[in-house]
């Protein structure tokens, strides 16, 4: 078990700061606190990721999946580990069809 969190549906102009501060009230320490920005455009894309110091900390912190952050029903959930390689997909067929 990791102790990193995905948070989802934020709102927009929620910041880092104001992560911290949500997740820290549950009770745990938060280690590492990242808003998603657009690569593009500069602006937040609405979800970020939260670290917390211990197992402990972040089962508790799971307790804030589907409470209200700044007007906003957020979703809080273990993160999943990035997969790597792969890639690729799609593609139109090999080949004719008879």
């Amino acid at each position: 078990m990791g102790t990193k969190l995905y948070v989802g549906n934020l709102s927009y102009d929620t910041t880092e700061g104001d992560l911290r501060a949500a997740f820290e009230a549950t009770g745990g320490t938060v280690t590492d606190v990242a808003v998603i920005m657009d690569r593009d455009t500069g602006r937040p894309r609405g979800f970020g990721f939260v670290t917390m110091a211990s197992p402990g900390d972040m089962q508790n912190a799971l307790s804030l999946d589907g409470t209200d952050l700044q007007g906003r029903t957020i979703k809080v959930n273990e993160a999943e580990d990035r997969r790597r390689g792969g890639g690729g997909g799609g593609g139109g067929g090999g080949g004719r069809r008879y």
